[in-house]
């Protein structure tokens, strides 16, 4: 499985917006300054918060002084949501499921299918390990640098 530039760039967003949280009000970050934060295409970081929006993650503020806020607290939202919100369901590929649609009418097929199965529900248990909340303290803790413009 590899992880799509959509869903590293929503990814890079949301930690963006999570580095930014400032105890229980949060202010809204425009689509620019997260674009200039994390160097992401404007146009392209637009159409992301708009799935993330959809699904919940982010709210909208208009307005002047409006943008993205999180739609939940950073340890409500898991790297796996993030993906699936932006990329659909996090599997391995689009194999269907055995005994299903004569899917085991060849030779091997079956188990295959099972093992794919196994492996995408890893993956998907895997980056719901992850939340937002643990990139913050990862990138606190770790020797990263922050783009600030009067943050």
């Amino acid at each position: 499985m590899r992880v799509s530039t959509r869903g590293d760039y929503a990814c890079r967003a949301l930690l963006s917006l999570a580095l930014r949280e400032a105890g229980p009000v949060s202010v809204p970050v425009s689509v620019r300054d997260i674009a200039e934060r994390t160097g992401l295409p404007q146009p392209y970081l637009e159409q992301i918060l708009l799935a993330l929006k959809g699904a919940g993650i982010v709210q909208s503020k208009r307005g002047v002084g409006g943008g993205y806020v999180l739609g939940r607290s950073p340890q409500e939202i898991t790297l796996g949501a993030i993906v699936a919100a932006v990329d659909g369901p996090i599997t391995l590929g689009d194999f269907g499921s055995s005994h299903q649609n004569g899917a085991c009418d060849h030779e091997g097929q079956c188990v295959l299918l099972d093992v794919w199965e196994e492996v995408g529900a890893h993956m998907r248990e895997h980056l719901d390990t992850y939340t937002l909340a643990d990139m913050v303290q990862r990138t606190r803790q770790g020797n990263y640098t922050i783009y600030s413009t009067n943050a």
